[in-house]
């Protein structure tokens, strides 16, 4: 469970090596490689799984693969549903990395160009409110359309 501020150094010296800096690349590729938060959700909801639907499948003929996908995936909609929602809300609102990472004003994301509008003297007080809302609303609208999975992922975390 090594934390993120560790390993960016070495992250940025892999997308340099790469050529990927100034790039979307750089920004969206390590999002993929997982967390020790996203590892550490999924054991503990895969130990609420009882054994004995595995031990039925395997008594019906299944291997690992097929009690892998019929059994075990359909049942953890709920805890990926609620991983993918909080992977995206932390990778959105991802600050440090895409300031490192992106040079350009051109490419600034969100985040970034929303701090450049805060001045020392000045601040644009209508722009910052407005790359506010847009940021936001992609969240609300992901949240929208997970939400029975991300409540039923709560539900069942008190279900014994």
């Amino acid at each position: 469970m090594i934390p993120e501020i560790v390993t960016m150094i070495p992250n940025y010296i892999i997308m340099k090596t790469l050529g990927w800096l100034d790039s979307f690349k750089a920004v969206i590729l390590p999002q993929f490689f997982g967390s020790a938060f996203g590892v550490f959700l999924m054991r503990q909801f895969f130990i609420t799984i009882p054994k004995e639907l595995e031990d039925a499948a395997k008594i019906d003929g299944a291997g690992v693969l097929r009690t892998l996908w019929l059994i075990i995936v359909p049942m953890s909609k709920p805890a990926l549903g609620t991983l993918a929602v909080l992977t995206f809300l932390k990778a959105w609102n991802n600050f440090l990395w895409p300031l490192i990472v992106i040079n350009s004003e051109q490419k600034y994301l969100l985040s970034v160009a929303l701090s450049n509008l805060q001045g020392q003297y000045y601040s644009d007080w209508s722009g910052i409110m407005a790359i506010a809302f847009l940021a936001l609303l992609p969240m609300l609208l992901i949240f929208a359309f997970t939400q029975r999975y991300f409540i039923r992922s709560i539900q069942m975390s008190g279900i014994k």
